[in-house]
């Protein structure tokens, strides 16, 4: 029998790629070729030109190539690993994905010298992977030492986005974990608030219980590995033909010679 803890709800691991073609040249020129200094430092200058042959429809690609990506994240939670997506979430993944591939075709459709390219990759997380659910689990974990740190430097726009990053990542979450998660979210950005309303130059008084909560939280996250109940090796027996026929063993005793 196999106990495994999960933390992990099924869902996907998005991973968006966009380029922009053409439009865009660049000229280099060396100053200083790549050469060793006396004091043992090495150097090189060289000059760039970037030229744009249609400004209007640079600024129109970018524009697109931006959107392709904001309708696909705005589906997904942002993470370390690439976008996340939980499994209930997959209609919305998909038209988001049409919709992306939609917005490129038309650019692409109008422009005179530039290509947009837009692609996607999607794979499948299981709620049993247990790559995944120590990937996941790691980076809640360094989110809530982000808090933390937020809290005792009273650096309240480092705590929002932490908290920010977190709560994104909770949707990945079973709802027991996305609990524990929350309840640190919370209290971090109570105690924000509370920095931002005394001012830069006022006197913070920090809620110790923060740091319980968050200490909390970072203990529940710590990897669970899966426990396989471990039995006892079977021993093979000798075998007994009871179909063989008797042995008969003797005890042979030597012979002792006699002087005369």
């Amino acid at each position: 029998m196999t106990l495994q803890t999960s933390t992990l709800r099924p869902g996907f691991l998005v991973s968006l790629k966009t380029s922009l073609r053409g439009n865009v040249s660049y000229r280099t020129v060396d100053i200083e070729p790549d050469h060793n200094l006396e004091n043992g430092e090495r150097r090189a200058v060289w000059e760039t030109t970037r030229t744009v042959y249609d400004a209007s429809e640079q600024e129109r690609a970018v524009k697109a190539r931006s959107k392709c990506r904001s309708i696909v994240t705005g589906v997904c939670a942002q993470s370390a690993f690439g976008l996340l997506c939980p499994e209930a979430n997959a209609d919305n993944l998909q038209r988001a994905i049409a919709d992306a591939n939609n917005v490129a075709r038309m650019f692409n459709e109008k422009a005179t010298v530039t290509r947009l390219a837009f692609f996607v990759l999607v794979g499948r997380v299981a709620s049993d992977d247990l790559s995944a659910m120590r990937a996941i689990n790691s980076e809640v974990r360094d989110l809530l030492s982000d808090m933390e740190s937020g809290v005792k430097n009273l650096d309240a726009a480092a705590i929002r986005d932490a908290a920010n990053k977190a709560t994104g990542i909770g949707k990945m979450l079973t709802p027991e974990a996305a609990e524990r998660l929350q309840a640190s979210i919370e209290a971090v950005r109570k105690q924000a608030r509370a920095i931002i309303k005394a001012g830069e130059t006022a006197a913070v008084e920090v809620d110790q219980t923060v740091f319980r909560t968050l200490a909390e939280s970072r203990t529940a996250f710590l990897e669970l590995e899966p426990v396989a109940e471990v039995t006892a090796p079977e021993a093979e027996g000798r075998g007994v033909d009871f179909d063989a026929p008797p042995q008969v063993f003797l005890n042979v005793v030597p012979e002792t010679s006699m002087e005369n």
